[in-house]
């Protein structure tokens, strides 16, 4: 169950409490807003809170007081330009807000990102759900032997149930010793009169990066975008890459124009160095280009021929 009761009840009652406003809001965005968006087995991504649209990239880029231009295809030229351009500082004006549930493993890879206001759930006052990530089998894959972070064909049979069983048993009686060291009921009474509970800063240290964690997670537009173009690439890790795919969708409910154009010159984009740039320039001129005669390394030479299209 990806939520808990309270939660559930602390959502219902945020949508039902609906109020008017003057500030600008994203109207698809409102339909999601407060709800939990299932990731994973047991995790989620929810929208809590958010400032700004489409319209307050447009307004701190013109400077100008009001809502902006009339004409929505002058603001989707104009947030174009800045997106093609690189001038980032609009999109900074708009901040947006999540509720995440994630195993504490994604969590890790998250926090490199330190461009974001984040509060996490502390296990060194609050005792942590029995809650753990188990793969899904066809994620179940093997090291690959070509990339460091990548993988490679993904595990069956009988080698796939002995991984399976382990990650299992593992999680599980990890946290039955960090509930006999914790040595505490739901009510907060010692489940064992006669001995003393481990303090729970300590008898956390003992659980797995596979145990789900949450967190309130705050940044500006630009800085999401950034994050997305890493985490949502077909390279990132598949566990932290499908929260970025539902975070996505909630920035094509939040600023729809801004979100086009993302898709377009940064994730459906390609950047190309200098000698990148020559290869191709030689290869539309009907020069015959190898990797050798373009100057590039080997990975980068597959690299362009990936982003081109091209067989190697």
């Amino acid at each position: 169950m990806p939520l808990s009761t309270d939660q559930q009840a602390e959502i219902d009652q945020a949508r039902d409490g609906a109020q008017k406003t003057l500030r600008p809001v994203a109207p698809a965005l409102e339909e999601i807003l407060y709800r939990a968006l299932p990731v994973l087995d047991h995790g989620f991504v929810r929208v809590v809170d958010y400032m700004g649209d489409d319209a307050a990239v447009v307004q701190a880029a013109r400077v100008s007081y009001g809502r902006g231009t009339k004409k929505v295809s002058e603001d989707r030229g104009l947030i174009n330009y800045l997106m093609r351009h690189r001038h980032t500082t609009p999109f900074e004006m708009c901040e947006i807000k999540y509720h995440v549930k994630l195993p504490i493993f994604v969590a890790r890879q998250w926090i490199r990102h330190r461009t974001a206001n984040v509060n996490e759930y502390s296990a060194r006052y609050s005792i942590l759900d029995n809650e753990f990530y188990l793969p899904q089998p066809e994620q179940l894959a093997a090291q690959s032997k070509a990339n460091r972070q990548g993988r490679d064909a993904v595990l069956t049979g009988k080698e796939a149930e002995r991984v399976f069983s382990l990650l299992r048993k593992d999680a599980e009686l990890a946290y039955e010793h960090y509930m006999e060291m914790l040595n505490e009921g739901a009510d907060g009474a010692p489940l064992d009169p006669e001995r003393s509970g481990l303090a729970r800063e300590l008898a956390r240290m003992n659980l797995s990066l596979a145990f789900y964690t949450q967190w309130y997670w705050k940044t500006n537009l630009h800085n999401l975008m950034h994050f997305l173009s890493l985490r949502a690439d077909a390279h990132a890790q598949y566990e932290i890459r499908v929260y970025a795919d539902v975070m996505i969708d909630t920035l094509k409910r939040w600023c729809p124009i801004c979100a086009d154009a993302f898709l377009e010159y940064r994730m459906g984009g390609a950047h190309l160095s200098r000698t990148g740039l020559a290869a191709v320039k030689r290869m539309i001129a009907g020069e015959k280009v190898d990797q050798k005669s373009s100057g590039l390394n080997p990975r980068e030479w597959r690299e362009l021929l990936a982003s081109l299209g091209l067989d190697g």
